[in-house]
């Protein structure tokens, strides 16, 4: 995949992923203002409810007072002989106050109404404006009309000259709102009041403050005309918390799955960052074994072409020196693929390793032996600093030697002058600790993080200068995790590496 069309990939994936997180927050924003919705009809719904309750309520005090002077004199009261048991109705100097309403007043002179008839007024009065059947006798419907603007005269005289606290406490109120608001699922937090011309009463709760933004309000105790100074308001602090706790569920789920492609999402970007990665490295891990390989095979072609030749032919010395040149080379090929077979083997863990007791510091001289030609060859030189006391440890001799002498050949190969490499061992513990020094180019920080990955080699463009594919640190990584150990590599650009080898001991 061309690093265009990768791009394209990328975007496209990325602007769906923002596309369907837009959409999830649509949804949320939308089933909110829904809620919301929902949430002010029922409010409205249990302000109306709790309206013809304090109605109701209001219209019983008033009938006790009705009652009890009925009950002491005997007679039906008229409007002006209930108006100094009402509170306001009396002035500083004790003088009744004249109450005067025309249209009610004609049919007030001892007019008698019993509860029966009084409830059923009360109750259906929000249809007062409702005319009866047109069937029905004019008498009737004039002894309707008299008895219901009689007791609504009454009550507005009761509702006028009345401390609306003398009949009905905040904790009534409370009561009733509580009562409608749990049956219609509302379960949260409330503030309630009544308002008189937009003013505060004293039938209100403790924290209520008044926000218009904030609040829901329902006109209370109607008087003939419809029209009414009373409000009853009621509003909820935590309304937002309640609407979203709603939802909770719901969204609860939208997110969690939204994460999810979210991970897989950003999984995917990274599987096919690190399949693109791996791609680049095959590449150059085929070009880097192309390289390696060609050499040896140019040689064996010009060996065999030498040989063929009548004049070297007849030269056995010479014959002997091309077929010996041969044999090298295709060891060198051989060994090329051995060691990606190894690996491979490693990979599926087929590839069996036998542990014996074995002393350290003669497989580090072994190592050695395989590289010092190579060393001398370059002028270069090779100090031993054998430190550690105790050297016995539990090791494959052949695949720790490899190990060894992969990592002194990389120390070779990386320095660009002749190479000065150091092998300390020193005991920690139960550990022997096995550092490989050399003075040659180091590695900077995200090279020294991926060296033991496989296939990876620094970054160099096209240009092989250094022999190899790859796979020498991935073999030693796991070789040396297969004898419980660890390895580690400090180094810095231009100053050389340290290679550090962590093995147990045994008793």
């Amino acid at each position: 995949m061309n690093k265009t069309r990768f791009r394209l990939l990328v975007f496209f994936m990325s602007l769906s992923l923002i596309g369907i997180i837009l959409v999830q927050l649509y949804w949320v924003n939308s089933s909110l203002k829904n809620n919301e919705e929902q949430f002010k009809f029922h409010i409205q719904q249990v302000l109306g409810q709790v309206t013809k309750r304090l109605e109701k309520k209001e219209g019983e005090e008033f009938y006790k007072i009705y009652s009890r002077f009925k009950d002491s004199t005997g007679r039906a009261p008229s409007r002006t002989d209930l108006l100094p048991l009402y509170d306001k109705a009396v002035n500083k100097n004790n003088d009744i106050v004249i109450y005067s309403d025309q249209v009610t007043r004609e049919y007030d002179d001892d007019v008698f109404f019993d509860k029966d008839k009084f409830d059923d007024v009360v109750e259906k009065k929000s249809s007062k404006n409702k005319r009866p059947d047109a069937k029905a006798k004019a008498g009737e419907e004039d002894a309707e009309r008299r008895m219901r603007f009689t007791i609504e005269g009454f009550i507005k005289d009761y509702r006028e000259y009345n401390y609306l606290e003398n009949w009905i406490s905040k904790e009534k109120l409370q009561e009733m709102l509580s009562s409608e608001l749990v049956q219609s699922g509302v379960k949260t937090p409330f503030e309630f009041g009544i308002y008189n011309d937009g003013m505060q009463t004293k039938i209100r709760s403790a924290n209520l403050k008044y926000d218009p933004s904030n609040f829901h309000e329902h006109k209370v105790f109607d008087d003939n005309n419809g029209g009414s100074n009373y409000r009853l308001l009621v509003s909820f602090p935590e309304k937002k918390t309640f609407l979203f706790s709603s939802i909770l569920g719901i969204t609860s789920l939208s997110l969690i799955f939204t994460l999810i492609i979210i991970i897989a999402y950003l999984s995917a970007i990274n599987q096919l960052i690190k399949q693109k990665n791996i791609s680049e490295i095959k590449t150059d891990f085929i070009n880097n074994m192309t390289h390696e390989f060609k050499t040896p095979i140019a040689t064996i072609n010009l060996a065999l072409d030498a040989i063929k030749n009548p004049k070297i032919f007849d030269d056995k010395e010479k014959v002997q020196r091309y077929l010996q040149m041969i044999r090298e080379e295709n060891k060198r090929m051989h060994a090329q693929v051995e060691n990606v077979l190894q690996i491979s083997k490693l990979d599926k863990k087929e590839l069996e390793i036998t542990k014996e007791q074995a002393d350290v510091h003669d497989v580090i001289e072994g190592a050695i032996e395989h590289v010092h030609l190579i060393i001398e060859a370059r002028h270069g030189s090779l100090t031993r600093h054998f430190d550690a006391q105790r050297t016995t440890a539990l090791l494959n001799d052949v695949h720790f030697t490899n190990v060894l002498v992969n990592i002194l050949d990389n120390a070779i190969k990386y320095s660009p002058d002749e190479p000065v490499i150091d092998i300390y061992t020193e005991n920690v513990k139960d550990f022997i600790l096995i550092k490989i020094s050399d003075k040659g180019l180091g590695m900077n920080k995200i090279t020294q993080k991926r060296i033991f990955e496989k296939f990876y080699r620094e970054h160099t463009g096209d240009i092989h200068n250094v022999k190899g594919h790859g796979l020498g640190l991935a073999y030693v990584k796991r070789i040396v995790e297969d004898h419980n150990c660890h390895i580690y590599v400090e180094s810095e650009k231009g100053r050389g590496s340290t290679f550090i080898i962590k093995m147990p001991l045994i008793n």
